[in-house]
C-alpha cells in the first residue's frame, strides 16, 4: 500500500481512449494482466446499465464524478502502472458531440487530471451492436475528434 503523494506520483497512468467499439476494454484488460496491475473500467457502462432511462446532459457530470472516484480508488492497488479504460476526455468529446457543449466542471477537472500516456484506438475492428453504442455510422468523425483532442492535450 502506498503512503504518500510522492509514491502515488511514481505510478504511471495510461489512458486508453477512442470512439465506441474500438477495443478499449479488451486492450485495458490485456495490458493490466500483462503488467500485473489494475485497470479502471469505464464507469459510464455501469451507470447507464442502472439508469433505466435515456441519459441526459446532467448525467455526464455524475459519470465524470464516478470515473474520477474509481481512478482515485484503484490508484492504491496499482503496480507501477494504472490502466484507465477511458477518462474525462471521452465525456468531453461525447458531451460536445451530443449536446453541443460540455459542463465547465468536467473541463476543469480534465485540465488538472494528469496522465502519462494516451493510447488512441482506431476504428479498424468490426462494429458490435450494444445498447449503449450510438453511432456506428460516425466512427470516422468521432475518431478524428479524439485524434485532435489527444494531440491538443500535449500528453504523448
Amino acid at each position: 500500500m502506498l503512503d504518500s503523494k510522492a509514491e502515488f506520483a511514481e505510478i504511471k497512468k495510461i489512458c486508453i481512449t477512442g470512439p465506441e467499439c474500438t477495443g478499449k476494454s479488451e486492450l485495458s484488460r490485456f495490458l493490466a494482466n500483462h503488467y500485473s496491475t489494475c485497470w479502471v473500467q469505464e464507469y459510464a457502462r455501469a451507470y447507464l446499465d442502472k439508469l433505466g432511462r435515456p441519459y441526459k446532459e446532467n448525467d455526464l457530470l455524475k459519470i465524470a464524478h464516478g470515473q474520477l472516484r474509481m481512478e482515485d480508488e484503484w490508484l492504491r492497488d496499482a503496480n507501477r502502472l494504472m490502466i484507465c479504460d477511458t477518462n474525462l476526455l471521452t465525456i468531453k468529446i461525447w458531451s460536445n458531440y451530443k449536446f453541443g457543449k460540455c459542463d465547465e466542471e468536467i473541463l476543469n477537472r480534465l485540465s488538472v487530471r494528469t496522465y502519462d500516456l494516451y493510447l488512441l484506438c482506431y476504428i479498424d475492428i468490426p462494429w458490435e451492436t450494444d445498447p449503449q453504442r450510438e453511432h456506428p455510422d460516425k466512427r470516422e468523425d468521432l475518431w478524428t475528434l479524439y485524434k485532435k483532442e489527444v494531440a491538443d492535450s500535449g500528453i504523448p
